[in-house]
């Protein structure tokens, strides 16, 4: 009898073992792999999120102002500067935007939040820049971080313009257009803003400093008034 219990308790152990690596999946080791494959991607899913890498884009995705740009900006300026191939409507290549920190150079942490401030705004990891030549009397250093830029192409290009134009500039304080006189004389604007908290993306309460910023429209109109007439059209309130 002795025996007969001592059988029955390890063959209860090793019932309750097996039911334990086995997750209580019936018999047939069907439901085992399944399991062990889900964790697996579980934590490959988790790696990815770590990294901070998006999912991939829709191929079938149009960015609205490249929208706006092809079927009535494109015809617009058609009419108005009567091109006779439209390749020579003027168009956006790129936009930098450039952060300029004096104060870096007295405190280096400065850096680092235009890095997590510039990666917000523009969607992009940003450039440090740092000085060609040491100027003993700004106490500059050969080397030395002072700034922060990024270049903006493509959809993130027409992202980040439709942004600026439909959110951010309506938060200036203030504000009374955008002064056109930043243009270069090839079709080129630069306009300047003096916070970066008009941006939705910055958190108001993580800011450690108000900082300043260029941003450049590159385009391939051949004059000033050519540029002027494309951002005009894609949105950009200039002064009068």
């Amino acid at each position: 009898m002795a025996d007969d219990k001592k059988d029955k308790g390890a063959k209860g152990a090793k019932d309750k073992g097996g039911a334990a690596k086995s997750g209580g999946a019936p018999k047939g080791g069907a439901a085992v792999p399944v399991k062990k494959e889900s964790r697996a991607k579980g934590k490959t899913a988790a790696v990815v999120v770590e990294a901070g890498e998006a999912a991939p884009r829709d191929p079938s995705y149009v960015p609205r102002l490249r929208t706006h740009y092809r079927t009535k900006v494109t015809a617009a300026l058609t009419k108005q500067f009567a091109y006779k191939n439209p390749m020579m409507v003027p168009r956006l290549e790129k936009v930098v935007i450039n952060m300029g920190l004096g104060a870096a150079v007295g405190n280096p942490k400065l850096i680092d939040s235009a890095v997590e401030d510039m990666r917000a705004l523009s969607g992009q990891k940003p450039v440090v820049t740092r000085a060609r030549k040491s100027i003993a009397t700004f106490k500059l250093r050969e080397n030395l971080p002072i700034g922060v830029m990024v270049t903006l192409r493509a959809e993130k290009m027409w992202e980040f313009v439709d942004r600026l134009i439909a959110f951010s500039l309506p938060r200036v304080r203030d504000f009374k257009g955008v002064s056109p006189k930043g243009f270069d004389g090839k079709g080129n604007f630069t306009m300047g803003l003096k916070e970066q908290i008009i941006f939705p993306e910055i958190d108001y309460d993580k800011i450690d400093a108000v900082k300043g910023m260029n941003i450049s429209f590159v385009t391939t109109a051949r004059t000033d008034e050519e540029g002027r007439a494309l951002l005009t059209e894609l949105g950009m309130p200039f002064r009068h």
